[in-house]
């Protein structure tokens, strides 16, 4: 990330204070807000710095907390999905962004799934992680786990709010069960700081009843879907769901038990793989991480650059662009000085860490 993370408040249409941050230079992303999330509790917890690292890489990351959790207004007049879908579109506005790709991890998704369904003018893309298009009661309304979602808002009333973890123990080891105690730990203390156990039980029915499976088929723009096979917190099986009802979705399973994926499993550089091919490819180009700016290249130099990308010479590039082969020699001139390389083989690699000539000549 760069530079130092200064938090901000907007309104939303309902009078709520929410808070959000930016961090990172280039093109824009927006994480939704998730179940149990505190800006400042997050930002160096094992839980979330690998996945802040890897969207501010390049990016502009805006993340928020919704009504109810962190440093947002904590006990707002109204807790409602609309009210949560709301919180993101406040968020986007103030921020200033026009287009942007949404990260929505776990209940962070549906709210995502929402916003994109109504404004896709503004959504270029939907990174869904871990998440769902029906909530817990909605897709299993058995006796049973009727039964077993009162015992844990049970241990929410009772728990949540004590010095002692184990309360809170019960809800870490089931989104991380392969996870170190450090990250256990960390999952406890953010729990306990993000909400007071009173909103922690109306959230947790809030997202419980949540269903926008009837939004999928609407979404219109380029999906991403990753989930872990083993996630007990939210099965596959939803995962799958997604899948198979959004027109076009890519989806990409991952082989780990945790909920919450840790940066030193096997998994983690899959899914990082997939975030940034993604991202890349429907999310804006990333900032070159040495200062260098497409910016500042004409779109005409952009496709020269594009081409020599792709391993392309002077001549193949005048062919495939129309153009003469002096032309494309003074064009090739103005982006060497303008990037400040000195040699053709720098300039390749530079073009494609930032993201070009990713699809082969022909």
């Amino acid at each position: 990330m760069h530079g130092p993370p200064i938090v901000r408040y907007c309104t939303t249409a309902d009078g709520v204070r929410i808070a959000f941050e930016q961090v990172g230079h280039g093109p824009p992303i927006v994480k939704s807000a998730n179940w149990m999330s505190h800006l400042d509790e997050d930002r160096d917890s094992p839980l979330w710095r690998h996945w802040l690292k890897l969207l501010s890489d390049g990016r502009q990351l805006t993340r928020f907390d919704g009504r109810g959790f962190g440093l947002s207004e904590r006990e707002p007049p109204v807790l409602s999905f609309e009210g949560l879908v709301g919180d993101l579109a406040a968020v986007v506005d103030a921020a200033g962004l026009s287009r942007l790709p949404i990260l929505g991890f776990c209940h962070g998704g549906p709210l995502a799934i929402a916003y994109a369904a109504r404004h896709p003018d503004r959504v270029s893309a939907l990174v869904l992680c871990g998440t769902y298009a029906q909530g817990r009661a909605v897709r299993n309304p058995t006796p049973q786990d009727a039964a077993e979602r009162q015992l844990l808002l049970n241990l929410i009333e009772l728990g949540w709010g004590q010095d002692s973890p184990a309360y809170r123990q019960v809800f870490a080891t089931r989104a991380m069960p392969e996870a170190p105690a450090e990250a256990l730990a960390s999952y406890c203390a953010i729990q306990r700081a993000s909400a007071t156990p009173d909103q922690a039980q109306r959230l947790t029915r809030l997202f419980w009843d949540i269903d926008v499976s009837n939004l999928l088929g609407q979404l219109r723009c380029p999906v991403l879907v990753l989930h872990a096979r083993r996630d007990d917190l939210v099965p596959f099986s939803q995962g799958q769901l997604l899948a198979q009802r959004i027109d076009g979705a890519r989806f990409v399973p991952l082989d780990s038990a945790n909920h919450d994926l840790q940066a030193d499993e096997p998994a983690w550089p899959v899914l990082v793989d997939a975030v940034q091919t993604f991202l890349a490819e429907h999310g804006g180009l990333p900032a070159p991480r040495d200062g260098r700016d497409l910016a500042a290249l004409t779109p005409r130099e952009r496709e020269v650059l594009e081409q020599i990308a792709r391993g392309l010479d002077n001549e193949e590039i005048a062919a495939a662009l129309f153009m003469s082969e002096k032309t494309v020699r003074n064009h090739v001139s103005a982006i060497f000085a303008k990037l400040d390389v000195t040699s053709r083989g720098r300039l390749i690699v530079w073009a494609r860490d930032a993201g070009l000539g990713r699809q082969p000549p022909g």
